[in-house]
């Protein structure tokens, strides 16, 4: 019997007053389909840092992805943000979706500072790119609940799930947000989705990342 290869595929609900989240747009459409032989298991986390890690623990356990990408949003980036650094601070601008808002505090005391995306993230960048996707490799995953998402999937994968890939993948505003948030730039969610579907082919088929200059500020 042969055991179904899948794609764990996290997004958030809506936060900071917003009616409508992307990332849990693109998880939604994305979820259940095949790419490259792999089925996409989709997940929706609450925006609050408390239940992260035991629910990202529950959720690899249940399904041993060969991937696990979380996505997020991030309003005012023009184009997919795929991410290459985790950092162990919970440092929030807002309050998360129950009235928390921690300043200045390490996401798990005594682990290491920073991980780094296990994808090949200048491939994907450059993949989608070519597709006319607009999209970037991004230093900076910032200080919130994506962050916190990213470390703590970086870390479970480091410290109990070696043979899984994960990353993270920062999305614009859509349409309808950006307009309520002084025209910022944004992304329509279909082309979301078809970068979002791109970016995890060019995971799933490229083992070694390319080597291109790629050291921006995002």
């Amino acid at each position: 019997m042969s055991i179904e290869r899948t794609i764990l595929l996290t997004g958030f609900e809506p936060f900071g007053g917003e009616t409508i989240n992307p990332s849990q747009e693109i998880v939604r459409a994305l979820d259940g389909e095949h790419i490259e032989g792999h089925r996409v298991i989709g997940a929706i986390l609450p925006v609050v840092f408390a239940p992260t890690l035991a629910l990202l623990e529950s959720l690899l356990h249940a399904h041993h992805p060969a991937l696990a990408v979380g996505l997020g949003q991030a309003g005012g980036r023009s184009g997919l943000a795929i991410e290459r650094v985790a950092i162990n601070l919970i440092d929030a601008r807002i309050a998360d979706n129950e009235g928390v808002q921690p300043l200045d505090e390490p996401i798990a005391a005594g682990a290491t500072g920073a991980y780094f995306s296990t994808l090949p993230v200048k491939a994907m960048a450059a993949r989608l790119s070519a597709l006319g996707i607009p999209a970037s490799v991004s230093l900076s995953a910032g200080s919130f609940v994506c962050n916190q998402a990213f470390f703590v999937l970086a870390h479970l994968i480091a410290d109990r799930h070696a043979g899984t890939g994960g990353g993270f993948i920062h999305v614009p505003w859509l349409p309808e947000q950006a307009i309520r948030n002084a025209d910022q730039p944004s992304m329509t969610l279909e082309t979301m989705v078809e970068g979002v579907r791109a970016a995890l082919a060019c995971a799933i088929l490229t083992p070694h990342d390319v080597r291109t200059a790629g050291g921006e500020i995002h």
